[in-house]
């Protein structure tokens, strides 16, 4: 007998025996009643992580467009892997960010570039493959220009600023028949790809539902999401996309199949001019009276916490007084403004319901609200149930009662140190290489297609927000 019937026997025998007030034998109890006992089987960290080396047929070649933070990220698996990722050529509008990354992978003076037309205005093919790491509004036009050259394309998220310009991009890979890989580093990651395997294992027998919470860690809202580049939905995309693609990607990549609806909600509850308090100035370095009481303070966040440092360009020099004066350079002083201050738009708290083919349901809540960030995830099936929170997970199987763990320290595997999502950003990058090198699409995690579909999610979800209407898909 498959295990499925032989429970739906059971649930039929008890059912019975209950309707009919007839006492339940212990071995029927056992079935039902949760024991408690055991010891906890960790099993799943047999679940093999693969490592950052890639199988490549020939070295690749690619330039970076945006040496910001993302840039240097993946620019660093050049660093640990030369014979499978060469960097040959660097773009940036800021002069010291292509000098410093294009010198650090002695990239040819002809081949340092500023602004990203001019990466393409030979309308030649001079690499493999482009990086674009630029901010929001600068992804649609070079990636367009870069797959018409025939180069591969890695894209960070989101994908572009709207719907049209997403399926353009779609259009036009499939046109020139390139590949492009969608920076959706979480699905990279080894613990999701765990949780992934647990899910196609049958464990869990069919997902009835999932409820996903996005906690942002409030002092990367301060600087993402109030005073940074990501502030104003107008000016790069709404938050469900600039922050929480990720997660819409995550649910859809799980449960693969495909959203039928969703309906959203969220505003911007915090982080606005009533708030702030009786005094306070612009910027928190024109001596604010609550500035030693505020856990948003710029000074306190990047002087003394030393957090997000990336756009600063400090280049490893994080003494206090030097990051301070770069808080009163006008070239990063929007970091000072007072939270209170800006001119921000995004929501600080989220959240969707969505309907997926086949009747799963999934929630998702996003909140910058939070000590720390690390998302949390509960499946709940009807053969059992798995629990999160991106350093482990639990798997409560409803018949053996036993609890299985994935634990594994991802940090403790020493090509993955420093890789971050949880090892993702290096494991994505290992597997474009690869894809690029052997011409092989279905050697990323997905082809765009579906990227593009957990976008359109994301653009549902605000016009859900925005009109009060569940959105179909």
């Amino acid at each position: 007998m498959e295990r499925r019937d032989f429970l739906k026997s059971c649930g039929l025998v008890l059912g019975a025996g209950a309707a009919m007030g007839t006492p339940l034998s212990a071995a029927a109890e056992s079935l039902i009643l949760p024991s408690g006992d055991g010891e906890v089987d960790k099993s799943y960290n047999d679940i093999p992580v693969r490592g950052l080396k890639p199988d490549v047929a020939h070295q690749v070649s690619v330039i970076i467009i945006g040496a910001g933070n993302r840039g240097r990220t993946y620019s660093r698996y050049a660093e640990l892997y030369p014979e499978a990722l060469k960097v040959t050529g660097v773009s940036d509008i800021l002069p010291d960010r292509t000098e410093w990354l294009s010198n650090k992978h002695d990239v040819a003076p002809e081949m340092r570039f500023g602004h990203f037309r001019e990466v393409f205005a030979s309308g030649k093919k001079l690499a493999d493959a482009v990086a674009i790491c630029t901010p929001d509004d600068r992804h649609f036009e070079p990636c367009m220009k870069a797959l018409e050259l025939g180069y591969d394309v890695l894209l960070e998220k989101p994908v572009a600023q709207t719907e049209k310009q997403c399926k353009a991009i779609l259009a036009q890979a499939k046109k020139y028949n390139r590949i492009v890989a969608v920076c959706h580093v979480l699905r990279y990651s080894p613990y999701f790809l765990a949780m992934r395997e647990v899910i196609r294992s049958g464990v869990l027998g069919e997902i009835a539902c999932i409820q996903h919470l996005e906690p942002v860690q409030y002092a990367h809202m301060a600087h993402s999401y109030v005073r940074g580049s990501w502030r104003r939905s107008d000016e790069t995309t709404p938050i469900i996309l600039a922050k929480s693609c990720h997660d819409l990607d995550i649910l859809r990549w799980l449960l693969d199949k495909p959203c039928e609806s969703i309906v959203a909600d969220g505003n911007l509850f915090f982080f606005k001019k009533e708030n702030a308090p009786e005094g306070a100035p612009a910027k928190c370095t024109d001596g604010c009276p609550h500035e030693a009481r505020c856990p948003y303070s710029a000074i306190t966040i990047y002087t003394k916490l030393k957090q997000h440092l990336g756009v600063f360009d400090l280049h490893g020099d994080k003494d206090p007084e030097h990051i301070l004066a770069r808080l009163k350079d006008p070239r990063y002083s929007s970091y000072a403004r007072c939270v209170f201050h800006c001119d921000n738009n995004q929501p600080d708290h989220y959240v969707a319901d969505m309907l997926f083919e086949g009747g799963t349901s999934a929630s998702f809540t996003m909140s910058a609200f939070s000590h720390k960030g690390g998302r949390r995830t509960r499946i709940l099936g009807t053969m059992g149930y798995l629990e999160g929170d991106m350093s482990k997970f639990t798997v409560w199987d409803y018949l053996t009662r036993t609890p299985k763990v994935w634990d594994r320290r991802v940090a403790d595997i020493p090509e993955y140190r420093g890789s971050g999502h949880g090892g993702g950003d290096l494991a994505l990058v290992r597997d474009f290489v690869e894809a690029v090198s052997w011409q092989d699409k279905d050697r990323l995690s997905s082809t765009i297609d579906v990227s593009i579909e957990s976008h359109l999610m994301g653009f549902a979800a605000e016009k859900s927000r925005r009109n009060g209407k569940k959105q179909k898909l």
